[in-house]
């Protein structure tokens, strides 16, 4: 509960410190009074920040990877592992037809990996120690799989585009609400502030934890959805029994996952929640991924 807490906090936040420096900076009320106070205008002001900040998070992710999980990237192999390993994603990379990824190593004991990257042909594929360490190379072959099937499928840019749109919704709302409110407690008074007084500031502020919230949720909802596939395509490409043997030993584990939560929708697993905390997770359950790799066709 206390890493869903945490995960929901820094997403909040970063909504929460948008609306203060809009509102320091007078860039609110610049935008209502400078022509951007219609509706065109104000979806244009939140699309700007709303998508602008998705993507710049997407062009900073594999550096942030780095940064913050220690990924070492393989350069140049020091052992037969990393010889394997390179090949290994430089076969799966080739069938999925996408550009050879870079390949990295981080230290943590858990059995976790994740991709991350601007586009199918940059991008990059990280395992921990703790996976090398705790599954054969045929499960660590489904593995990669899984995670160059993020990158074949889009994944990134996809989960990019909706947190955008949901910043961008969110941003506008809350915005709409904001000056509605401040309307009414201002009694339709026009004193050139541009609808920007305090019941703005504070109903912005608000609204737009609540709404980050909702969107959070709807995130999360696709993020599980995305790892149905990104499972299929790892049967494809490392097979079936592979992949289903891999999901079922981390099913067999029960250690911490220290991935950050900026990058786990795009791990192999995340840990399993109850009641609210479901909605939060950006995985499914690992019994519900064996079970449709399970009961796919042979073709699937």
């Amino acid at each position: 509960m206390r890493r869903i807490i945490l995960f929901l906090g820094t997403n909040l936040a970063v909504l929460l410190l948008l609306g203060i420096v809009c509102h320091l900076f007078g860039v609110d009320q610049m935008a209502a009074t400078q022509g951007f106070g219609g509706s065109t205008g104000l979806l244009i002001y939140a699309a700007v920040f709303g998508m602008g900040g998705a993507f710049i998070s997407l062009a900073m992710s594999k550096w942030m990877a780095k940064m913050t999980t220690g990924a070492q990237v393989i350069a140049q192999p020091a052992n037969e592992t990393e010889r394997w390993l390179l090949d290994t994603v430089r076969q799966h990379a080739q069938n999925a037809g996408i550009g050879m990824p870079e390949v990295a190593i981080y230290d943590a004991p858990e059995m976790n990996a994740f991709a991350t990257g601007m586009s199918k042909n940059s991008a990059m594929v990280a395992v921990s120690t703790g996976l090398l360490q705790q599954m054969d190379r045929e499960q660590v072959a489904a593995v990669l799989g899984h995670e160059v099937g993020h990158v074949a499928n889009g994944d990134m840019v996809t989960m990019t585009l909706i947190q955008g749109v949901l910043n961008t919704l969110v941003i506008l709302a809350a915005r709409v609400v904001g000056r509605l409110v401040d309307s009414w407690l201002s009694g339709g008074r026009d004193d050139n502030r541009g609808g920007t007084g305090i019941g703005y500031f504070v109903t912005v502020m608000v609204l737009q934890l609540v709404f980050g919230l909702f969107a959070s949720m709807i995130v999360m909802a696709f993020s599980r959805w995305r790892e149905f596939h990104a499972d299929a395509a790892g049967a494809k490409l490392a097979g079936r029994g592979a992949m289903i043997s891999a999901l079922q030993r981390l099913q067999a584990d029960h250690g911490e996952n220290t991935l950050p939560k900026t990058l786990a929708a795009f791990g192999i697993s995340d840990r399993m929640g109850s009641g609210l905390q479901r909605l939060f997770l950006s995985h499914p359950p690992l019994d519900e991924r064996i079970a449709a790799l399970q009961n796919a066709t042979p073709h699937a």
